[in-house]
């Protein structure tokens, strides 16, 4: 029974971390500061590609197709600066959400002492939350190139003499 309170927990902590990652403010999260800047280790998102997380990171759900609430995970060239920037910084909410939920899976063990607990927790830990955190610290990266490249577009535009000035 008490693998069902576990599993039941997860759920729970689910749930909860989708309303509070809404809640918590924006403007707390910066991507060029730590934890979120990207390390020299991970070399731009190269470390991942290693481990080839292009091939599966769609493979994943992604519950920004389920919940309106949810900011699109997509981007696209037509997209503006800011709009990229925004997603950054939901990069950086997920990870934190993610990074919270598999410490606080830790204390499945409480519920369930035995070896279940310890293969929920790691379950959770590895398998529902450690992809996510890789995805997100894969695509920041890139997202900041991109926003960079829309800055610097939208900056061209604003300083072109239009024909019928001339």
């Amino acid at each position: 029974m008490n693998i069902l309170y576990a599993i039941l927990y997860l759920i729970l902590l689910g749930v909860a971390s989708h309303y509070v990652g809404q809640w918590l403010p924006r403007r707390w999260f910066h991507p060029d500061r730590f934890p979120f800047r990207c390390w020299k280790w991970e070399q731009e998102g190269g470390v991942y590609r290693r481990l080839g997380i292009q091939h599966w990171k769609d493979l994943v759900p992604d519950m920004s197709k389920i919940l309106p609430d949810m900011v699109p995970k997509r981007v696209s060239s037509r997209e503006t600066a800011e709009e990229a920037m925004i997603l950054v910084q939901e990069t950086c909410v997920a990870e934190v959400v993610h990074a919270a939920l598999m410490v606080l899976a830790i204390s499945i063990v409480l519920i369930c002492p035995n070896g279940w607990g310890v293969a929920l927790a790691l379950f959770d830990a590895l398998l529902l939350n450690l992809p996510y955190i890789l995805i997100q610290r894969y695509n920041r990266p890139k997202l900041l190139r991109l926003a960079e490249k829309l800055r610097r577009k939208e900056e061209k535009r604003l300083h072109e003499i239009p024909d019928s000035d001339l």
